[in-house]
């Protein structure tokens, strides 16, 4: 009598490779996608400034990523938020208001920091238009705010 499974001659159920594989593959895509979400937020064409005494980012919190690049031929900060290009601050109000309130959702459910923006100027922009993005967010309902520096040239 054949008994099913396809095992060896011996009655043992054989290792199945494939399926373990496919599980593989399929967290593999998983996390990747998570990452490269979080990745897209930070602009790679700006220069951070450098301050020696920066401190790591805390990654247990919630936050809302605000890039202010700054575009020399023009004269001008370029406002970023959700890969979106805004020409004025205040047109990022009501997208931060929106990322407030989803991150704020996470962060009641466990304790631990509230909802953070962190601002990253690129190292030639002007202070006034750094102004504008805390303003931004301040309008927005955001009270703490971070900005991202490297500490080592």
């Amino acid at each position: 009598m054949a008994g099913g499974g396809g095992g060896a001659e011996n009655g043992e159920p054989e290792f199945q490779i494939a399926p373990m594989l496919d599980v593989l593959l399929v967290m593999l895509i998983f996390f990747m996608t998570i990452t490269s979400a979080k990745v897209l937020k930070v602009d790679k064409s700006i220069e951070l400034p450098i301050a020696p005494h920066a401190q790591r980012r805390d990654d247990q919190r919630s936050e809302a990523i605000v890039n202010v690049r700054w575009d020399p031929a023009a004269k001008q900060a370029v406002f970023v938020f959700d890969d979106r290009v805004f020409q004025k601050p205040g047109e990022i109000v009501s997208l931060l208001r929106i990322a407030k309130a989803a991150g704020d959702a996470k962060v009641t459910q466990r304790e631990g920091p509230k909802f953070r923006a962190v601002i990253r100027g690129d190292s030639a922009t002007p202070a006034i238009y750094v102004s504008q993005a805390m303003n931004a967010c301040a309008e927005a309902g955001i009270a703490d705010i971070s900005f991202s520096a490297l500490n080592k040239p």
